[in-house]
């Protein structure tokens, strides 16, 4: 069983920074790609960045393509979310997953592990 718990959340402004943080633990985290997705009030979880688990290919939502990066640190069996350039449409709750594949995907459905989220606020 793998444990995933996010952190680094909160309130910022327009223009600001954040970097979240998904902690792993359970399994070997370099067995995972990853992913990160968010949940705006009253619309569906969707996707933001994946990354596989070499920690050599990465992909990103166009919404936030250029403004956010993931990364994974496997010597602390974490998974990071810059955000750069927030906006308030960038406001939800932000969930990591672990899916045991070599390749990262965008759909929900592909990953057997959850985070239960961290809210990013993003004021205006």
């Amino acid at each position: 069983q793998v444990q995933l718990v996010e952190s680094g959340g909160g309130l910022v402004q327009a223009g600001g920074s954040l970097r979240l943080s998904c902690a792993v633990s359970g399994r070997p985290f370099s067995n995972y790609a990853m992913g990160w997705f968010r949940q705006a009030p009253g619309k569906d979880r969707e996707f933001a960045a994946a990354i596989n688990k070499f920690g050599t290919s990465t992909s990103y939502a166009n919404s936030v393509k250029g403004r956010f990066i993931i990364s994974t640190d496997n010597s602390k069996n974490t998974l990071y979310l810059q955000m750069n350039s927030l906006k308030p449409e960038d406001t939800a709750v932000y969930y990591c997953a672990a899916r045991p594949s070599s390749d990262s995907t965008m759909y929900l459905n592909d990953y057997n592990y959850w985070g239960q989220g961290t809210q990013v606020t993003v004021s205006s």
